[in-house]
């Protein structure tokens, strides 16, 4: 009988120990998918051809509480309270941003876009005259960010909307890990 009732303490503790663990992952998980990381969905073309339509990435929510975001990073914010957009930090806070002739300028300098070379290439490919169209100056806001897709001829983006809010930012994406051989660093 005492075997018995030993065994079963030792039962009941191993539970108990089971169920803490769990317990603590369960709050790790939520805690890191709320604070640190978050897995997002590419929906759409607007970042063709560096992120595609399905592609999975993870969205880093940690860095921006540390800074704000820089031009050249690619941005996961909320466009409204059902919807998420992905697109390219353009230009920052009193920042002027224009497009004249297929040309990004920012504060009236040329901005290199390397990321656009195979866009650009396929849009003069299938004939099209300009792969972003003219636009006139624009003056960034404080607390807001300019961003753009870089499928620039199919993409709802601060031209569009305007520019956005930084608070609406929900972190940058670091890496795609869907489709497995797809797997790349997203800068």
């Amino acid at each position: 009988m005492q075997e018995e009732a030993g065994g079963s303490q030792a039962k009941k503790r191993e539970s108990w120990e089971w169920i803490k663990a769990l317990v603590i992952a369960v709050l790790l998980a939520l805690l890191i998918r709320t604070f640190l990381f978050a897995p997002f969905i590419v929906q759409g073309e607007s970042m063709e051809t560096t992120l595609h339509n399905h592609e999975k990435l993870v969205v880093n929510k940690a860095i921006y509480f540390m800074r704000d975001p820089k031009p050249g990073e690619i941005v996961v914010f909320h466009a409204d309270a059902t919807r998420d957009y992905i697109k390219r930090v353009i230009a920052v806070a009193g920042d002027r941003v224009e497009v004249k002739d297929d040309q990004l300028l920012v504060n009236g300098k040329v901005v290199e876009e390397p990321y656009l070379e195979r866009k650009e290439e396929r849009a003069k490919e299938q004939g099209e005259l300009h792969f972003t169209y003219d636009f006139p100056p624009v003056e960034v806001p404080q607390g807001h960010l300019f961003v753009m897709g870089d499928n620039r001829l199919n993409s709802e983006d601060s031209r569009v909307i305007g520019p956005i809010e930084v608070s609406t930012v929900v972190g940058r994406a670091e890496f795609t890990f869907w489709p497995i051989s797809q797997t790349r660093f997203t800068r």
